[in-house]
């Protein structure tokens, strides 16, 4: 009976270089894929060049599909919420404008909700000295990114970017996140 096949969910997040978000969502459990591209803009259909420049409005944000009955959108945004610094404005490490910004694109009412929780539960721990600046967003569009973007990581491991960026931090999610682990 095809009323029985389950639909992948979708979240999509932004918190930095998309190219240092999409390593660690590409290992969970129940993550069918992850596509790096933008969103949150005013430019329809914007190059990674446009969106770097900072002039587009556009997040580096990457949309992940998702089995909720594997892993749950709350799930996902505590591994977003642990792999990225949602206290700095408009920026991520050395990465710095508003295609860096920290935000959570959500798709409907529900994922609002959840993010917000999300949210509050996160500056309850006060696991930060500074407060929370995720913003959420309702999605209208994402745009995905030219393929040389998608699986970055993986295949460009020896470039310095992503042995000095990226590989401390997925070592540290790693650990942090062993059983969620594929």
């Amino acid at each position: 009976m095809l009323d029985n096949i389950n639909k992948d969910e979708i979240a999509t997040l932004a918190g930095g270089c998309f190219w240092c978000l999409e390593p660690f969502f590409k290992e969970l459990k129940g993550v069918n894929s992850v596509l790096p591209g933008y969103t949150g803009g005013k430019v329809k259909n914007p190059s990674y060049e446009q969106v770097a420049s900072g002039n587009t409005g556009h997040a580096e944000a990457i949309q992940i599909k998702f089995d909720a009955k594997i892993i749950s959108y709350r799930e996902l945004l505590e591994v977003f919420f642990t792999m990225h610094d949602p206290t700095t404005l408009n920026r991520q490490g050395a990465d710095i404008g508003t295609q860096y910004r920290s935000v959570i694109f959500y798709h409907n009412q529900k994922q609002k909700e959840i993010a917000g929780l999300v949210i509050n539960d996160f500056e309850k721990k006060s696991v930060w000295d500074d407060p929370i600046v995720t913003e959420l967003v309702e999605l209208e569009k994402f745009y995905p990114a030219a393929a040389y973007h998608k699986d970055y990581y993986n295949k460009h491991r020896s470039q310095p970017y992503c042995q000095v960026v990226i590989a401390p931090k997925l070592a540290k999610f790693r650990k942090k996140f062993n059983k969620k682990l594929i």
